[in-house]
């Protein structure tokens, strides 16, 4: 192609099942020039062409995009998508397609999704609408059976809470009061009683749980530690982590998977075990051993010039 070899047109990623498939993603330099127009050609063409030498190989080419939902979506291409919820920490995304078009998303023994997956660097998870709707109505009971009984409220004020996208009894507790006051329905008295409720809720929590971890074995030196929770603490104790060495040598999936990936990213499980990690002074001696093995060397690499001074 011309305008591949002038450089107009940039082929940015490529995945392939060789022999079967393959996705490239293309990026024209020259907004008056449509990159997947030109890479076809006319009625096909040119991407024939291509076809013909790689002897079948089907080829999906499709708009490059920085954005990264939108590059997926185009990914998945030819199929439609109705809704994207995005983990930036995770590198992953949940794709909603409408219910006739999960075979065309997933592809023949999931080829088309692979594919996808591949192009754009992303894990993606592909449910249908009526899956999606299902999953959402679980959550909305899930929830409000929370608040119920944190609570002890009736149904409809913990529906409304949920509606009103409240997720756990802390987030009752931390807004302020006269943006829950505001909420319909909500009277001050109401308000008021709610986040004095959620506040009890979470004191006696912690509470009963500060004796568990405790019980446990777990250090105060580990309890220390601001990022963890009391509920995080005693998962920590039931796993025999105690003190902050314990803590320093896990690996960060370790810590991700015993405190659960809902209460903590693995990004800041690293952060935190190389932070206990220095606090312990783990990296004092690597760095000791360095200087003195630089410093022999030094040594040596002068006596090795005096030797040579000398004949």
């Amino acid at each position: 192609m011309p305008e591949i070899y002038d450089g107009i047109i940039e082929i940015r990623a490529v995945a392939r099942d060789p022999g079967s498939r393959a996705k490239i993603a293309v990026l024209s330099n020259d907004s008056s020039i449509d990159p997947v127009g030109a890479c076809v050609g006319m009625r096909g063409s040119r991407v024939q062409a291509v076809v013909g030498e790689l002897q079948g190989e089907k080829i999906d080419i499709i708009p490059w995009s920085d954005d990264p939902a939108t590059f997926i979506v185009n990914g998945l291409a030819p199929a439609e998508v109705s809704k994207v919820v995005m983990d930036d920490d995770q590198q992953r995304i949940e794709v909603v397609v409408p219910d006739e078009q999960l075979s065309l998303a997933i592809g023949r023994r999931g080829q088309n999704v692979r594919l996808a997956s591949m192009l754009t660097g992303w894990e993606i998870d592909i449910l249908t609408e009526e899956e999606e709707s299902q999953r959402r109505q679980e959550e909305m009971r899930h929830r409000s059976q929370l608040f119920m009984d944190g609570l002890d409220v009736d149904e409809v004020i913990a529906n409304l809470l949920v509606l009103e996208g409240f997720v756990r009894i802390e987030d009752v507790a931390a807004i302020e009061l006269e943006e829950l006051k505001a909420i319909e329905g909500f009277g001050d008295g109401l308000a008021e009683e709610l986040q004095n409720r959620a506040v009890t809720f979470i004191d006696t929590r912690d509470r009963a749980a500060m004796d568990e971890y405790r019980a446990l074995g777990v250090t105060e030196e580990l309890e220390a530690v601001e990022e963890l929770t009391p509920q995080m603490l005693v998962a920590l104790g039931k796993e025999q982590v105690y003190n902050l060495e314990d803590f320093a040598g896990l690996a960060g999936d370790e810590l991700v998977e015993i405190v659960g990936e809902s209460q903590m990213s693995l990004d800041d499980a690293n952060t935190f075990i190389m932070a206990a990690r220095s606090y312990l002074g783990w990296f004092g001696d690597e760095e000791e051993e360095s200087e003195e093995e630089a410093t022999e060397g030094d040594a040596e690499g002068d006596a090795a010039v005096d030797d040579e001074a000398t004949v």
